[in-house]
């Protein structure tokens, strides 16, 4: 009777440098998390346990009371949530429906000093904001809007050159077969637009949408500039507020710290694979 022979698996056999590889991003990122656990923990604690040493990651008794002491609190820190929110819901608005025509325009339409108008609109890149913060602010002052939200989300409706250039370039990666196609069915610009291009330009309008949202979410010189009443400020004024009024008490100044860093960390972990994604096409023609 014929005998089955065991098949004889041979050992996987790791390379050294790639253990030490693997423990030393592993020691890296256990070292750039702390600072957020410490951040969390610390607005879990009693005033006094933050003081202890050594210190407690798990403090003992947790409590959410400081967590509860910003609504409500002397410093009105719903007021400031509710405010950036509206700046960054108009902030995305404005930047994707801008920055899509005119990325569009100069990907796609053919018209007179197209080139040369890319070349300008990149050269504006290069000027700092506190170049033109004094000429910015008397126009708004003019137009008084000093004191409001609007100058904090209403020049986004003008574009911005920085995702003007990463949509135009992931536009020109689109096949112009699927744009003559549909011109030879009778569509127009707006509907190819809108039908083709957006629906296939998913990566790069959420990678848009993400930097826009972290920008004006943690904004501190608009409104440092343009806002000067209470009700009206936003969360980054608020929390140097926050600071500078209760410094001592740092379990309620990390509480107001993980409130206004957890809508950050939730988007970029939901769509991390759509800004991966649209960063490494972004470029590859043009």
């Amino acid at each position: 009777m014929a005998t089955l022979t065991a098949v004889n698996h041979r050992p996987v056999r790791i390379p050294v440098s790639e253990i030490v590889r693997y423990v030393a991003l592993a020691g890296l990122g256990i070292l750039f998390v702390l600072p957020f656990i410490w951040m969390v923990s610390t607005s879990l604690k009693e005033t006094g346990q933050a003081y202890r040493f050594p210190p407690e990651f798990i403090p003992q008794p947790l409590t959410i009371k400081n967590y509860e002491s910003l609504w409500g609190g002397p410093i009105p820190f719903d007021r400031f949530y509710l405010n950036t929110v509206i700046v960054v819901i108009m902030a995305e608005i404005g930047t994707l429906t801008s920055c899509t025509f005119v990325a569009y325009s100069f990907a796609r339409l053919k018209w007179w000093g197209r080139e040369v108008w890319f070349v300008v609109l990149l050269a504006t890149m290069m000027l700092p904001f506190q170049v033109v913060m004094i000429p910015v602010y008397i126009i708004f002052r003019t137009l008084g809007w000093l004191d409001t939200l609007l100058p904090l989300f209403i020049p986004t409706f003008f574009g911005n050159p920085f995702y003007i250039f990463l949509m135009r370039q992931f536009f020109m990666g689109i096949p112009r077969d699927l744009e003559d196609a549909a011109r030879v069915d009778g569509a127009g610009s707006f509907r190819i637009l809108w039908q083709i291009f957006v629906p296939l330009s998913k990566p790069v309008l959420l990678t848009v949408a993400m930097f826009t949202f972290v920008g004006h979410w943690n904004d501190f010189l608009g409104p440092l500039l343009y806002l000067s009443s209470v009700d009206n400020m936003t969360i980054s004024v608020g929390l140097a507020m926050f600071q500078g009024r209760g410094g001592a008490n740092w379990p309620a100044l990390m509480a107001a710290a993980t409130l206004a860093t957890v809508p950050i960390l939730v988007m970029f972990t939901l769509f991390q694979r759509y800004f991966v994604k649209g960063i490494v096409l972004t470029g590859m023609k043009g």
